[in-house]
Order: structure tokens, then sequence, then C-alpha cells
């Protein structure tokens, strides 16, 4: 789970928490496109059929365009810049960020359903969204958060798994072992051992997403528990919202913790296709491997210090701000400190983004969240110096495309594997990237010089 690090990180640091945009036409016509049904499993019966006949269509009528060139610096960089996914839940613009189905995050804060008048959307209906293109009523976001709970139990052997490890192994580690041991149960693999038909892929797959999606707060708040609390687990109480509910396991029940979890897991559910966490769970998806066997790839690749780790890095870094500096700081004093840590050879993590070229909505909407419900937190005051003072170090620096604060350590995770669902609907093919050896390259590129002179 995308958000299960930071909160970890952020509880050893300091247990704390005692722009909205008119409507598009994209956000007017999916609200004209909702449904009064309660199923989500029978809005998809319904939807995959068009999705399918859209895909035939696209790929019969212009499956020889060509998207663009690929170079020799893309195949170095590690294919960064091609366009190869197919990915419908999310999209990312270099100017305004993530959206998700066509929505933008202030367009979703305004548009989804609510545990309370103007607070924060639930994950939920952030879940009925990116599975059906729609947006869902309070009813329909009411139903799917009970389909949730309970579908939530978690045996014992699962438990069982994670305690064989030391409680001192990373939590990641710990939260990967839940989800393998959670595979026991996979729908999709007993389907497959009996011979479903390839047209009904998507249904064990559907059942398994949701099973995991259920599961893994679950999980992950054990872990946080056994780590951080001495194993004393909090039930789960199925009268709560996903993201509330989350937030109790942990045992944070302050209303503004949960207010901030419900937005906390909406922002950061999905992110493109082609980061690492998203790309991995895909790719071994597209083998056929059911949702459990792709979650745990996908938290490993998550895992990376170039991806979900950096969320750590970032607390880890303030940290080390606080105790050598102090909570509260100077603005010209924290200048020093970026420079100090710009001149070792190390970056200020957190800032600079490979895509975006503004400051990311997913760090705006947590900002606005803090100036409303916590301005004098001096951890929060902290973080908005930085907003000022860092930004004018990079730019100076040269060396940064996009010196804005972003989040791109948390990449969704968590909703990510919901696309192999659609992946098995539509009947997507095996993943497998064509590579080359640099001798390869270095002829090619000596040929085309040749033929172009």
């Amino acid at each position: 789970m995308v958000f299960f690090r930071s909160v970890t990180a952020l509880a050893r640091l300091r247990s704390r928490v005692g722009q909205q945009s008119s409507l598009s036409n994209s956000v007017r016509w999916i609200q004209m496109q909702s449904s009064t049904d309660m199923d989500l499993k029978s809005q998809l019966q319904e939807l995959i059929p068009e999705q399918q006949d859209r895909l035939k269509k696209l790929k019969s009528e212009h499956g020889k365009v060509q998207l663009g060139n690929i170079t020799v610096d893309m195949v170095i960089g590690g294919m960064r810049g091609m366009t190869g996914l197919l990915w419908e839940t999310s999209l990312l613009d270099p100017e305004e960020g993530i959206r998700f189905r066509g929505l933008s995050i202030p367009e979703c804060q305004k548009v989804l359903p609510a545990a309370q008048s103007g607070g924060e959307p639930l994950p939920e209906g952030l879940l009925w969204l990116l599975l059906t293109g729609k947006v869902p009523s309070k009813e329909q976001v009411k139903a799917l958060s009970q389909d949730l709970a309970n579908r939530a139990a978690v045996p014992d052997y699962v438990y069982n798994a994670i305690d064989a490890l030391p409680s001192t192994a990373h939590p990641m580690t710990q939260f990967a072992s839940g989800v393998m041991a959670l595979q026991v149960q996979s729908e999709f693999q007993k389907a497959y051992e009996n011979g479903i038909h390839k047209s009904k892929f998507w249904e064990p797959t559907y059942e398994d997403c949701l099973n995991l999606i259920a599961r893994v707060p679950v999980v992950a708040a054990y872990v946080y528990r056994r780590m951080y609390k001495n194993g004393d687990s909090v039930p789960s109480d199925k009268s709560l919202d996903y993201g509330a509910n989350f937030s109790h396991m942990l045992g944070f029940d302050d209303d503004k913790m949960k207010e901030l979890m419900r937005l906390y897991i909406t922002i950061h559910s999905d992110h493109e296709g082609g980061n690492v966490s998203a790309h991995t769970g895909h790719l071994v998806g597209s083998a056929l491997s059911d949702p459990y066997l792709s979650f745990a790839a996908a938290l490993n690749g998550l895992a990376g210090p170039l991806h979900g780790l950096a969320n750590q890095e970032v607390l880890l870094w303030i940290k080390s701000v606080v105790e050598e500096c102090g909570e509260n700081i100077s603005k010209d004093q924290l200048k020093e400190y970026v420079w100090k840590t710009l001149n070792s050879g190390k970056v200020v993590p957190g800032y600079g983004h490979g895509v975006l070229r503004k400051t990311d909505p997913r760090y705006v909407c947590q900002r606005e969240f803090a100036l409303k419900h916590l301005p004098d937190d001096p951890l929060f005051q902290l973080v908005s110096k930085l907003y000022e003072v860092v930004p004018p170090v990079l730019t100076e620096l040269g060396k940064v495309k996009n010196p804005w604060p972003n989040v791109d350590a948390h990449s969704g995770v968590l909703l990510n594997h919901y696309g192999l669902t659609e992946a098995r609907a539509l009947g997507l093919a095996l993943e497998r990237p064509k590579s080359v050896t640099m001798d390869w390259l270095d002829a090619f590129c000596k040929k085309a010089k040749a033929s172009s002179a």
C-alpha cells in the first residue's frame, strides 16, 4: 500500500494531526453518465463489451499509426519518454498533474462523495471512478464500502507468515510477505486451473482485486502495530469507511486524521502506468499471474530508493534538519542547510520531477489541508519554509527542470492493480519489449549515419 510507508515514517517522526476549480466539460459528461446501479461488478459487465469493441476498432483502424521515434537515449535511459503502454485510469499532464479518468484532483474533491459535507473524497468513490469512468452516487459508494468491509477478513496464516520474520525487518518486506501469503486464496488461480474461458478471465480477477484491496489495510496496519506499538493490533471497524477504518486500525481515531487518510489514499491511488510499481504490477499481470503476485511484485518495486523509499528519505531529511537546527529554523538557516546538502553531493528529497513542470497538485491539496487543519504545527511550518526556500536554490543550481515539490515517491500502487481487471477483460498481450546490446546499438547508429551521408 502506497501510503503505508509514509504513515510509518511519519509516526516515527511525530504523531500529529489532534484549489478548487470550475468543472470542465469532461466532469459534466461523466456526471451525466452516472448510473443508479449499486453493484460495481454489474457496472463492469455493461461497460466491458463497449471497451472491447472500442479497442478492437482502434487496433483495426489505427494499428499502423506511428506514435514517435525511438532514440538511443531512450533505450539507454530505461525507456523513459517512450509511449508504450495502454493505461485508461489516469494520465499525467506536465502542466496540470495527474488526472483520474479525465478529472483533476480539485475536480475529484468537488464531485466525489465525501464522508461529511465539504469534506475530503472517499477512496471508494475514486475506485468506482477508475473502474467505470463514472462519478458514483453516495449510495453506490456506501454499498461499495460495505462490500469491501465484508471482504476484509485476513486468515491467521497471513499473520503467522509475517510473525515468522524478525520485527526489525523493513515494513515493506513484512508487508509484501503478508500479501504473498494472501495469494493462497486467489480466485483467478483456482479458476484458471479449472479451465475458465479467457473471455471470463476478468471476473475472478475482479474478485481477487477487491479482496486484495479490502485486506491490504488490515495487513499494513498489523505490520505497523507490530513494529511500533508492541504488536498491540487494533481490530477493524466495519461501521467505518475505507480510509477512516485504516486510520482507526493504525491507532489514530482523531476525525482530522481520518479525513487526512481519506484524502491521502485518494490522491495516491494511481499515477499513470509507467512508474516502477505500476508498470511492474502490470507487467507481471500480463503473464496471467494473479493480482496477489502482481501486487507483491509492485510493492517490491515501490520499496526501491528511487521510487517509494524516496518518501521515507524526505521524512528522514526533515528529521535531520530538526535534529541539527531545531523546528524554528529561519529561512536563511534553512537555505544554508539546503546548500550544505547539495554541496555534499546529495539531493533535497521531494523536489524535482521527471514529467511535471509545475508544483505537484498532490502536494498542493495536502498543503491546503494542513493550512486548514494545522497551520501552526511546527513541522508544517518547516515544510512551508522549504516550499519558499528550495525552488529558488534549485533554480540557481540550474540542474533541475522542475524545482517544485512533488510526491512522486508515493506513485499509485494501491489502485494500479485494478487495471488488471480491465487488462484481463480487454485481453491485453504479454508485455515483452525487445532488448538489444551496445554492439547492436553501435552498429545500427553507424549504419544510419552512413545511409544519411
